[in-house]
């Protein structure tokens, strides 16, 4: 299954790995365009002078483990599209030029269920998507979210539960599936 990922949701860097992770163990393929690719840089910024250089780095290593998630919209597409913010057409193109099953982002009301059915697209927020991901193979996902909580310490030098980690990165119904029993 291929899944379009909007910038919301390759940036923040805990919910972009979990998402990446559940990509890297099988459950979809994973595809962008270059404009998300450059809000994501751009959004960055407010990181400070070295947000976005670390952001193009991300991007760059991204780019280089996935080379076929980068998709280019159609100007047709572009063109006929409507969605209610003109800047998310993009996302919707993209989706279509890559032939992706759904898009998911955490801007609900930008991308009506309606409108995405009608180009044969669904929409998902990442933390349902994941959940089911979970559902689907528990151990994979552990694994995932695992590998992510172990560089986030690292990176962070403190230590970090997964369930505490995953809230503070909008993913609390999976933080909660993986610490059921």
């Amino acid at each position: 299954m291929k899944l379009f990922l909007d910038t919301c949701v390759l940036y923040p860097t805990v919910m972009r790995e979990v998402l990446l992770g559940a990509a890297g163990a099988g459950f979809f393929t994973p595809l962008w365009s270059p404009r998300v690719l450059e809000e994501w840089a751009r959004a960055a910024i407010k990181l400070g002078p070295e947000g976005e250089a670390v952001a193009r780095g991300e991007i760059a290593l991204l780019t280089a483990a996935w080379p076929a998630a980068l998709v280019r919209p159609r100007a047709a597409d572009m063109a006929r599209l409507w969605l209610p913010d003109p800047d998310d057409i993009h996302v919707l193109a993209a989706a279509i030029a890559g032939s992706a099953e759904g898009i998911v982002t955490n801007n609900a009301s930008d991308f009506p269920r309606g409108t995405l059915s009608e180009e044969g697209l669904f929409r998902s927020d990442p933390d349902t998507l994941l959940r089911g991901f979970f559902d689907a193979g528990p151990d994979l996902m552990r694994a995932v979210v695992e590998k992510v909580r172990s560089e986030a310490e690292r990176l962070s030098g403190q230590p970090w539960q997964a369930r505490a980690l995953l809230k503070k990165a909008r993913l609390p119904r999976l933080g909660r599936a993986l610490a059921e029993p």
